[in-house]
């Protein structure tokens, strides 16, 4: 036994004259921090490290079988969840995992930003810590999109409708996430390269840098009434501070986080085993619009808000409002580097996080039931009204039921019934000209799904015709302005 011990500590000691990571490794663990900061509420940034890690592990395990195209991905998930041994919970662990990451890093900020932990000398830690809360997001919408069901592909769709409407760029946008005017195979490719290349390194970089300015800055002290920060002095308060009631990170303070972190990952395997992994629903199909897409939980409070903003606000809201935030946040610290920390001397940071918390758990919760649009029901069965189809031809009627056994009513109504997702079609021909009809049925645009894939030849030409003749009795067809100054 004393001869493995020995061999043991040759062997460390090998690579560690080669490395020299272990000093630095225990230097980092034992370092001092103000016994103030051994509290409950510092223990959200290590169990947030943690669930990263688990995120890492997890999804490795699953790229192990996961297929990233659009023909298998869905029946891979289907070989997890129902053929590979335990791959339910590995699953399980990876989705739940990824909503209390970001419930954990949302709390952790609301912390820091409530402590005053981004005032100086901390500014750069808080706007890094503003990133990776958008990189997190990000690795979880990506990470929605790779499931590649019902809820997915239309979340996507959605998506892409929303990045369409930034101005100027907005088709090169939607080009270059989907890689493509529709949603297809090489949009599958590049969301797997995001999810599990790309916004990973960038996750774990800006972690690496994030934990390294804690180390070289120090955990923030735990906030006073009346200590007021000042560039001139904080540096030396700080070093007394340390000195006067200094310990170790590594047993002293550190026993909190192990707890917490401990807690937290029962709880994640807790819901994974009684809840299960999230999906996958039915297989991704264009054709079939019946259906109510939510997005996962991070982001139902987006959903229900844009099912209560009326249409004429939708674009504002989506593009000024996120900048605003997101520059506030990051402009934060450069405008308010001193002044109080203690949230009893800062009631408008208390209002604000108070208002911010209600608002999304609002709307979080309204989510959960608010349909995507007013009314969207199956509307199949119902026949075209008789009307629409008096004096018309053969290839027209032929359109008519296309349009009934495509399920287009899902979204659009006709004579008073249908959904209301999209325009009525009852006036179409008077707005729209037969070349942009068909260009809106293979392609899409706005929020409805190019039907390109999903519709014959044959299919399209009735569907078109058939939709030409829907007029009011006093109106004309719509006509193609450039086309009437040329001369044809």
């Amino acid at each position: 036994m004393p001869g493995l011990k020995q061999t043991s500590i040759n062997l460390y000691q090998w690579f560690e004259d080669r490395l020299g990571l272990g000093q630095p490794a225990i230097d980092a663990a034992v370092h001092e921090v103000p016994e103030s900061t051994a509290s409950w509420w510092y223990v959200f940034g290590s169990a947030a490290t943690v669930l990263l890690i688990l995120q890492v592990m997890t999804g490795i395990l699953l790229g192990l079988v996961y297929s990233p195209s659009a023909g298998h991905a869905w029946a891979s998930l289907e070989f997890l969840d129902h053929s590979v041994k335990l791959g339910w919970f590995l699953r399980a662990l990876h989705g739940w995992g990824s909503d209390f990451m970001i419930a954990i890093v949302l709390i952790h900020m609301a912390q820091v930003f409530l402590f005053g932990a981004y005032k100086f000398p901390r500014e750069l830690t808080w706007i890094v810590g503003v990133l990776l809360l958008l990189l997190t997001l990000g690795m979880a919408f990506t990470g929605q999109v790779l499931r590649f069901d019902q809820d997915s592909y239309w979340g996507l769709g959605i998506g892409a409708s929303i990045a369409s409407r930034v101005p100027f760029i907005g088709g090169a946008l939607v080009n270059l996430m989907l890689g493509g005017p529709i949603i297809a195979g090489p949009t599958l490719t590049r969301f797997f390269a995001l999810h599990v290349f790309i916004l990973p390194g960038l996750l774990l970089a800006f972690v690496g840098v994030h934990l390294w300015m804690v180390l070289r800055l120090g955990i923030n002290e735990w906030p006073m009434p009346g200590r007021i920060v000042s560039k001139k002095t904080y540096a030396r308060d700080y070093h007394k501070l340390t000195q006067d009631t200094g310990i170790a990170f590594v047993p002293d303070a550190a026993w909190k986080d192990v707890i917490f972190a401990a807690a937290i990952m029962l709880a994640v395997m807790a819901c994974a085993f009684f809840f299960g992994p999230f999906g996958p629903t039915g297989q991704p199909d264009p054709t079939i619009i019946q259906t109510a897409p939510k997005p996962d939980f991070a982001f139902l409070w987006i959903y229900a808000v844009l099912a209560y903003l009326p249409p004429s606000l939708e674009t504002p809201v989506l593009f000024i409002a996120p900048v605003l935030g997101i520059g506030a946040m990051l402009l934060l610290p450069l405008l308010s580097p001193e002044g109080e920390k203690h949230w009893s001397r800062r009631p408008v940071a208390v209002l604000m996080v108070a208002v911010i918390a209600v608002t999304l758990a609002v709307f979080t919760h309204l989510g959960t039931y608010t349909p995507w649009s007013p009314i969207m029901d199956a509307w199949t069965s119902d026949p075209i009204p008789a009307t629409y189809l008096h004096n018309r031809t053969p290839l027209e009627r032929q359109g008519a039921l296309v349009l009934q056994d495509k399920q287009c009513r899902n979204c659009h109504s006709v004579g008073g019934s249908g959904g209301l997702r999209g325009p009525a079609l009852d006036g179409l021909a008077s707005r729209m000209t037969e070349d942009q009809i068909i260009r809106q049925v293979l392609q899409g645009g706005g929020n409805m799904p190019a039907y390109g894939n999903a519709l014959s030849p044959s299919e399209t030409t009735a569907l078109v015709r058939f939709l030409t003749t829907l007029r009011p009795a006093n109106q004309q067809n719509a006509i193609d302005a450039s086309r009437k100054l040329a001369g044809q």
